[in-house]
């Protein structure tokens, strides 16, 4: 049964991060580049980690959403949110500082706990930029990952906190994302700021 739940999380990944990938390509979407930058290294090293503490196809949903991560944040140098502030560098700074007691302490709590600091943290840029500019993100993406996580902590074979929070965390600021897309008033993007 867990085995069905991470092919379907997969495959959910796969229908949330194409139509996105596309609408990047398409210029409909703004992702912002540190956002991505910082979502590619922690998703990488997660699946590595997984991969490696035998999550086995549990790994699976993680190894799909990190190769649209990677492909995503390459595409979001040229076609992404270009309306960088101060603060988005200082985020940016700030989660890669929070790389570095993570490979540091090497136990599985405290580096998921690391981990998931740092994906709030980077998801800040792009929380503010959606927040001011809704329109520049698609609801696609952020619903399949809210679902995907779902799916995710019903596939666990382990109930702790290094095997929930991620999840959790991630099925909140994704909801947050739906909802500032859905609800907040558009302001439009001058041609210079994008």
């Amino acid at each position: 049964m867990k085995f069905a739940i991470a092919i379907i999380a997969a495959l959910v990944a796969i229908a949330g991060n194409a139509p996105y990938l596309r609408d990047v390509l398409l210029e409909k979407v703004k992702p912002h580049p540190y956002t991505w930058l910082v979502w590619s290294i922690v998703s990488g090293v997660t699946f590595f980690g997984q991969f490696a503490k035998g999550a086995g196809v549990g790994a699976l949903p993680t190894a799909v959403a990190e190769i649209f991560t990677l492909i995503i944040f390459v595409f979001s140098l040229r076609y992404g949110f270009k309306n960088i502030k101060k603060i988005d560098t200082y985020f940016l700074i700030f989660a890669l500082l929070g790389l570095i007691p993570w490979v540091l302490t090497k136990d599985p709590t405290i580096s998921v706990i690391i981990v998931v600091a740092i994906d709030l943290i980077a998801f800040i840029p792009t929380l503010r930029k959606t927040w001011h500019y809704p329109k520049t993100e698609a609801p696609i993406l952020y619903g399949s990952n809210v679902l995907r996580h779902i799916l995710t902590l019903f596939s666990l074979q382990a109930y702790n906190v290094a095997t929930v929070l991620h999840s959790i965390s991630m099925i909140i600021t994704n909801s947050l994302m739906v909802a500032f897309i859905f609800f907040r008033p558009s302001k439009t993007l001058k041609p210079d700021k994008q």
